[in-house]
């Protein structure tokens, strides 16, 4: 992709949300450490800072190097970054009297200036931050104020350098997209080419390019990326690519089969393998939810170097790896920490010879589903809920035995039916439900009850990056907890999850 975008890391929980809104104007980005991003920019027409749990007057404080960057390509400094240019270029910063955070107003902003065009007085701005800029750098130009921040934004005369001290990525700046669009479009003239047409487009040459007449290998999960990697695999390579689509035991009721049913109509090249009990042996007694992960990526790594030795001259091995796997399965000083392992990044074990291609690796979840809308794909299985890679495993807490697998499977299905029949599927980003390691006294008839409680889980959300609990309605969930209760042997208590994420994650493991 060319005329990119590079944004320089600092650790804000807000950095991927900056590349979505870069992305959302159909231009290409890039996100990499503060301390180890390309020394050749030549592909890159503008640059943004993002912003930082750090202080710039701490010990600590990330200290990038810009003299390749900076008064040289266009610069878009936000919140650490604005405070960077300001502490360590002839400004100030100091601790705030109270700290900046939540909504604030513009109170003022400069006349004729491209970076404000069609930004209101008064607009809405998100801040985040306990230092304030006192005193502007060398050559800063005042552009905005809030009534609490008087140095809200600023420019560098005799540069393309902007910086501004609030977060305009965040759903709570009104006009943050409006401005994030006139510094990469107006004043740093980055071309709007990044389409989905565009990169299937481009993927599919590069993919042909790549591989040749290799025959390729690709684990299928049912899920929307490793599909969506396949169909372009397909595009390109034909009949060279295999498929392969495991089942290991902890799909949801009644996947494997409808799924591989699926594929086959899709008319790619998909063996279908049932390694249920080898999975569910090897987890027997494995409580830890990382040692689960570890344990069903070696088991699948195992399976899968078994049944790809379709042929000798088997050379790649594809994957459906997306975006925030790779972002977030960077662990360096600074950027943000890694939460738990990704399934689908980390390399292969070196019996198994072959070399990776990962179509998808750049692509955030909702521009993998348009992506695929422009393949053809259909709308149904796009806009499947995302599952989790080590499936039914982490939705059980605790040991895994069949029976635990049975009852999360039943429980499952009624919950996911019933979204699908009262209209609400779609209106959910993900749902599921998870088996409590407890058991509850309940009545049953005339008896007394000693079962298990299961949690239901839904939530809305764009990429999975953040995401906030759905307001099912009461009729709902009290029509879905009757089923559960009456239908599926060994549940009597069913709860909802109303936790968001942050602080939560979507997964309770």
């Amino acid at each position: 992709m060319q005329h990119n975008v590079l944004i320089l890391d600092f650790g804000s929980q807000y950095t991927q949300l900056i590349a979505r809104r870069v992305r959302e104007l159909n231009i290409f980005c890039e996100i990499f450490p503060y301390n180890h991003f390309p020394s050749d920019l030549s592909s890159f027409k503008a640059v943004i800072l993002s912003g930082s749990p750090f202080s710039v007057r701490g010990e600590d404080a990330p200290h990038p190097d810009l003299s390749q960057i900076r008064g040289k390509m266009p610069l878009l400094a936000v919140c650490y970054g604005a405070q960077y240019l300001s502490h360590f270029s002839g400004g100030e910063v100091a601790p705030s009297n109270t700290r900046e955070y939540g909504r604030a107003n513009l109170s003022f902003i400069k006349e004729n200036e491209t970076f404000f065009e069609g930004v209101s007085q008064n607009s809405q701005v998100w801040m985040s931050h306990s230092d304030t800029i006192k005193k502007l750098p060398t050559n800063g130009v005042k552009l905005a104020s809030t009534h609490d921040v008087e140095n809200a934004a600023y420019k560098i005369e005799g540069e393309t350098t902007y910086a501004i001290q609030f977060h305009p990525e965040v759903y709570h700046s009104t006009d943050g997209k409006q401005m994030l669009e006139n510094f990469l479009v107006k004043i740093a003239e980055v071309p709007q080419n990044f389409t989905p047409n565009a990169f299937v487009e481009e993927m599919v040459a590069e993919l042909k390019e790549k591989i040749q007449n290799d025959k390729v290998v690709l684990g299928l999960s049912g899920g929307v990326d490793s599909t969506v990697a396949a169909v372009l695999l397909h595009q390109a390579i034909g009949p060279n690519l295999h498929c392969i689509f495991v089942n290991n035991g902890l799909l949801r009721k009644n996947e494997f089969e409808s799924v591989l049913h699926q594929y086959k109509d899709m008319g790619l090249n998909v063996k279908g393998v049932d390694a249920s009990s080898r999975f569910l042996d090897e987890l027997a007694g494995i409580s830890d939810p990382e040692t689960k992960r570890k344990t069903i990526g070696r088991v699948f790594i195992e399976v899968f170097d078994d049944e790809s030795k379709i042929s000798d001259d088997v050379k790649w091995l594809a994957q459906g790896t997306i975006y925030p796997d790779v972002i977030e399965s960077v662990s360096v000083k600074g950027p943000s920490a890694t939460i738990k392992s990704h399934h689908n990044v980390g390399g292969l074990p070196d019996f198994m010879k072959l070399k990776i291609v990962e179509p998808l690796r750049m692509l955030f979840k909702d521009e993998v589903r348009r992506v695929g809308a422009t393949l053809g794909i259909d709308p149904a299985l796009l806009g499947r809920h995302p599952f989790p890679g080590p499936g039914l495993s982490i939705r059980i807490l605790g040991d895994i035995t069949p029976e635990k697998v049975r009852i999360l499977q039943e429980v499952d299905a009624v919950f996911i039916d019933g979204l699908k029949s009262w209209g609400l599927y779609d209106k959910v980003w993900q749902a599921g439900a998870i088996l409590l390691p407890v058991n509850s006294v309940g009545v049953m008839g005339d008896e007394r009850t000693y079962e298990k409680v299961v949690a239901l889980r839904a939530v809305e959300s764009t990429d999975g990056m953040t995401a906030d609990w759905v307001h099912l309605p009461y009729d709902f969930l009290m029509k879905v907890s009757n089923d559960i209760i009456n239908k599926v042997k060994g549940v009597n208590r069913v709860v909802y999850d109303i936790s968001s994420k942050p602080p939560a994650t979507i997964e309770w493991e």
